[in-house]
């Protein structure tokens, strides 16, 4: 192959294959695939989280081949490699779910490690769950390359208007003895009735909508049924687009600025989305050098109401979003509003109010969107709480249905196995605020969520009747009167820590605290006292994890510098 002129769209794939010095590349790639053509086209990475162990994730190897087809129809040569993915749904309650937050990392570290390697001049990437969407996202930054996000899609409900959360709280119901076993099974055969990541604004679906708020998918790639033409037709549209944004060199540093940042937190807090928002953002705002803070949460939901009555407190799924219009409305209702910054540039190409121009009202008849002047709740549900028991913040979702203020004494847990047994044999009840802690980024290590006994608290009939508090974070599944990520964890000697059996813990959503009742000269003692646990895991990942991890306060990242 002789030399030519270099492409200035191939300023890495052309440091692999160009010139006789790369023979031997050459001849690698032959044996995959690659033609005499191929190797003079710009070579479009896709980054495919699928795996046939999660729903969410069960279907992108076909969205996958639909990507690359669409970059080599555009001019480019598609090249498609995995990552990996876990599952909460199937991990939540057990040890196991350590990993999960860690997998993000992971996924982050691939895309970075192989796209790095092997040259890949821009990329797509396809995330359907929790961890492997913002992970995604974070090594996109790294890598700074022309790229394009597409969602897996959305799952259908269950018979009965049911989804995974059912069948958690439906485990909390029969605890209680309102359901009986057949029942319980029932639930569980129906709930899940094919691919497509959880179908209520949980964390998929939060982090969908967030992404496309903020200029990385295009239009509708986040409310799109996971099997459906629309869902194929995005992923073929997302290879197009990265050969476009190559000809104009418009990489992710481009569109993740600060005000796009704020575009995805006011998007998130319309919906009445995930906490999970919150740290995820955080961290794919530091990754890609953005200034965003917990503090930026309180401000933007300061003027930003929720309108969306979507699960898990309300009652829509995101399919039935869907069928109205998907996020666009809102996000056009948000932008006339002053609400949303217009002039952010998108993998479009063009700015989010030009990408917005041309869409439609939703029908006059939905209930899903309420009017801005009638919204579900006219501030934020995500309430970043302070005080004695959280100095660096915690993280509440308050969506006001659970009231906006709790006080009770404690009833504190090492563990989320502890607590979840207390919860089912009765020794929770009405008045407590269950403390768990030791599950931080560094503590558990790997942030558990604490879906499983949230939706015990649920099924017995607590929800409004016992709050619960933790270091770790929750599921997007998650509700009632919940406080997460409480910094600095107790690991590390937070106040949580120092909790003790009966304190009396109040939380406050409207003042925006958090605190323990004790007197500065009683913490001290106990702070004297109080010595590190050894950590969990001496080798391999999850250790290596908790000595790098930064605090939740700061996304829980693994690359801050030092």
């Amino acid at each position: 192959m002789s030399d030519t002129p270099k492409d200035p769209r191939r300023r890495h794939s052309a440091e692999v294959v160009d010139g006789v010095g790369k023979s031997a590349s050459r001849a690698m790639l032959r044996a995959v695939g690659f033609t005499d053509s191929d190797f003079r086209k710009p070579q479009v990475g896709i980054a495919s989280t699928w795996s046939n162990l999660t729903p969410c994730n069960s279907h992108i190897d076909e969205l996958a081949r639909r990507a690359s087809d669409g970059a080599d129809a555009a001019g480019g040569k598609g090249v498609i490699f995995n990552t990996i993915t876990i599952s909460d749904g199937i991990a939540n309650g057990t040890e196991g779910m350590k990993y999960s937050l860690v997998s993000r990392e992971v996924i982050a570290d691939s895309i970075e490690t192989v796209a790095g390697c092997e040259g890949f001049d821009g990329l797509v990437a396809i995330g359907g769950c929790d961890k492997n969407m913002p992970g995604c996202l974070m090594g996109l930054a790294r890598l700074d390359r022309p790229s394009v996000f597409v969602y897996g899609g959305t799952i259908l409900p269950g018979e009965g208007h049911t989804d995974i959360v059912s069948v958690f709280e439906a485990m909390g119901a029969y605890s209680r003895g309102d359901l009986d076993l057949i029942e319980v099974k029932q639930i569980e055969e129906t709930a899940i009735p094919g691919p497509g990541s959880c179908g209520g604004m949980y964390t998929a679906n939060t982090m969908a909508s967030a992404i496309e708020a903020l200029g990385m998918s295009l239009p509708g790639s986040s409310a799109q049924n996971a099997i459906s033409d629309e869902k194929r037709d995005d992923c073929h549209a997302a290879g197009e687009a990265v050969l476009a944004l190559l000809d104009r060199d418009i990489k992710p540093s481009d569109i993740m600025t600060r005000q796009a940042f704020e575009n995805a937190i006011t998007v998130v807090i319309a919906l009445g989305g995930s906490t999970n928002a919150v740290l995820h953002l955080v961290a794919m705002a530091s990754t890609i050098g953005v200034e965003l803070s917990l503090a930026d949460f309180t401000e933007i939901g300061r003027r930003v109401p929720v309108v969306a009555d979507l699960r898990p407190s309300g009652h829509y799924m995101m399919s039935e979003l869907v069928a109205i219009g998907g996020i666009q409305p809102l996000m056009k209702t948000l932008l006339e509003a002053g609400l949303l910054h217009g002039d952010c540039l998108t993998v479009t190409g063009r700015t989010l109010a030009e990408n917005l121009a041309d869409v439609a009202p939703y029908p006059d008849d939905q209930r899903i969107i309420a009017p801005l002047d009638r919204p579900v709740k006219a501030e934020s549900h995500l309430r970043i709480l302070y005080g004695n028991l959280a100095p660096e913040g915690a993280v509440a979702k308050i969506t006001g249905k659970e009231g906006t203020r709790f006080a009770g004494s404690a009833r504190v847990f090492g563990s989320e196995e502890e607590a979840q047994a207390r919860i089912n044999d009765g020794t929770v009840v009405s008045g407590d605020v269950v403390v768990i802690r030791y599950e931080g980024p560094k503590g558990g290590p790997g942030m558990r969520e604490m879906l499983t006994p949230t939706s015990a608290i649920m099924g017995r009939g607590l929800g409004s009747e016992v709050a619960l508090i933790t270091d770790g974070r929750f599921s997007g599944g998650s509700h009632g009167f919940v406080v997460g990520h409480v910094t600095p964890e107790a690991f590390d000697g937070g106040p949580l820590a120092l909790v003790e059996d009966g304190d009396l813990i109040t939380i406050d959503a409207e003042a925006d605290t958090i605190d323990v009742d004790l007197p500065d000269e009683e913490l001290m003692r106990r702070r004297a006292a109080w010595r590190q646990p050894e950590p969990r895991y001496a080798r391999g990942v999850l250790s290596k994890y908790a000595r790098t991890v930064s605090s939740a306060s700061s996304g829980a990242v693994t690359d801050l510098p030092e």
